[in-house]
């Protein structure tokens, strides 16, 4: 849906594009009037499809804040181009109508140069409030923030707090304007309530008594996930932020939290391809940065991949003695590598959502040591039937291509079957609890469990699962085969 809405949108824009390009050359003044109507997010599509020397003029043509709104929706591939070319008395205005969360995110995106002229150039109020903002790191709760909420004092009466929250609507827009705020004379969160409980408290009561004092917050430094998963677990439209004395800072708004989910999976998602994950959106990532994020985790698997060769080299002479061990390699260490991924992906996304927690390790680790041995026993049963049935089907003279391997094992071949399916018990569970601890153990060590890529555990199950397979066949095939 969402990328149907983005797609009329886009054809919107088109439609309207050159009707505003003629207007910015005959009667700029008109531009305001005839655009009013339209959101912002529509407005910034119709921004997107005109040529990006008219740009300029057409945010020229807007009032101020109607230009700031279509600043905050306009792609930045975009946007950081344009304040850059603009004149610094163009740009500041803009981006002091902004809000601040916003930004400090766009000044983020521009030049150095561009950012500190820009900073210099606004009211003094606001540019300290966007030095502050710009203090924390983009991924956490205090980057994510917004400084525009409505606080009021909890020993206020409702009269009086209702007084203040007219202002406050009257002075100009709150992006959290939904959420009231009770904080005490020191500046401590106490309490929150939405504004229509605000208006239909009793008239004469105290803020405290009506506020809900059980308030879900987040220090300023917290990660974006936990941000996120706390949103999704209270259904919090807002979720306050405040600094390590409890002191109200500002809130991050639901539209903010379904952004950083969006990144963060995005992150993942990328991680888990065995890759490093991206700074900026794909297509503005330059074919350098591209190349540094992809080449040192392929590196690293091609370096796994000799070592697979090198566990190879070492049971050449079992393999030049039993060939047919060779035909079951693929199914092998794809098992394993397979069941490793698995195990991996379910354990990084619940480390995630928050289901597991750094101290259940040792639950997770039972759980999936049953789970491998179940389904490497299930795998197991299935290589040691293919086995038997290739044998009957080679024995009775039919021909099944280069699988012709018959006189490779004679009458072993039953112990090549319980080779195989041992060997698949093995490798199944040695790569289920591989895949399954390793999170944890980035985790333990700061490190971010997504970096546990399936291509990562799939090489390092590999090498293993080699391993296991050629020690179960010198054991089993000991005296026949080898």
């Amino acid at each position: 849906m969402a990328h149907e809405r983005k797609s009329e949108g886009q054809s919107l824009a088109a439609l309207l594009a050159p009707d505003i390009l003629e207007l910015l050359e005959t009667m700029p003044s008109a531009v305001a009037t005839e655009t009013e109507e339209l959101h912002p997010a529509d407005l910034a599509d119709v921004a997107e499809a005109l040529p990006r020397e008219a740009l300029p003029a057409f945010l020229a043509a807007l009032p101020h804040d109607r230009a700031a709104d279509v600043l905050e929706y306009l792609d930045e591939e975009i946007r950081a181009p344009l304040l850059e070319a603009m004149s610094t008395e163009q740009a500041a205005p803009l981006v002091a109508q902004m809000d601040p969360d916003e930004r400090a995110d766009v000044l983020e995106e521009v030049d150095e140069e561009t950012a500190d002229d820009i900073l210099e150039a606004i009211p003094e109020a606001t540019r300290l409030e966007t030095e502050r903002l710009l203090e924390y790191e983009a991924d956490t709760a205090g980057g994510l923030m917004t400084t525009e909420v409505v606080s009021v004092l909890d020993s206020d009466t409702v009269e009086t707090a209702l007084g203040q929250v007219r202002a406050i609507a009257r002075g100009g827009r709150r992006e959290a304007m939904n959420t009231v705020y009770a904080v005490n004379a020191r500046g401590e969160l106490s309490g929150v309530l939405s504004l229509r409980e605000l208006l239909a408290a009793a008239e004469g009561a105290r803020i405290h008594e009506v506020a809900w004092t059980d308030v879900r917050r987040v220090v300023a430094n917290a990660d974006r996930e936990e941000v996120a998963r706390m949103t999704t677990e209270y259904d919090l439209v807002a979720v306050p932020v405040v600094d390590e004395r409890g002191r109200l800072l500002g809130a991050v708004t639901v539209d903010d939290v379904i952004d950083a989910i969006q990144e963060e999976q995005t992150e993942d998602v990328q991680k888990l391809g065995g890759m490093e994950a991206l700074d900026d959106p794909y297509m503005q990532t330059g074919f350098v940065a591209l190349l540094k994020k992809r080449a040192g985790w392929l590196s690293v698997l091609f370096i796994g991949a000799m070592l697979t060769e090198s566990a190879m080299s070492y049971f050449d002479g079992e393999l030049r003695r039993a060939a047919v061990l060779m035909l079951f390699v693929p199914l092998i260490i794809g098992s394993g590598g397979n069941s490793g991924s698995q195990a991996t992906s379910l354990i990084i996304r619940s480390l995630a959502l928050g289901e597991a927690k750094l101290a259940d390790w040792w639950r997770i680790a039972i759980r999936e040591l049953s789970s491998g041995l179940a389904l490497g026993s299930i795998l197991g049963v299935l290589g040691a039937i293919r086995v038997l049935v290739w044998q009957s089907m080679a024995g009775r003279g039919v021909h099944i291509g280069p699988l012709e391997i018959g006189n490779d094992y004679g009458d072993h071949y039953g112990l090549v079957a319980l080779t195989v399916g041992l060997t698949l018990v093995g490798v199944v569970t040695f790569g289920t609890l591989t895949g399954s601890m390793l999170p944890f153990l980035l985790r333990r060590l700061g490190f971010d469990p997504a970096s546990a890529s399936a291509p990562f555990v799939a090489t390092l199950v590999d090498v293993t699962g080699l391993v296991i397979y050629f020690t179960v066949a010198l054991i089993v095939l000991r005296g026949t085969l080898l």
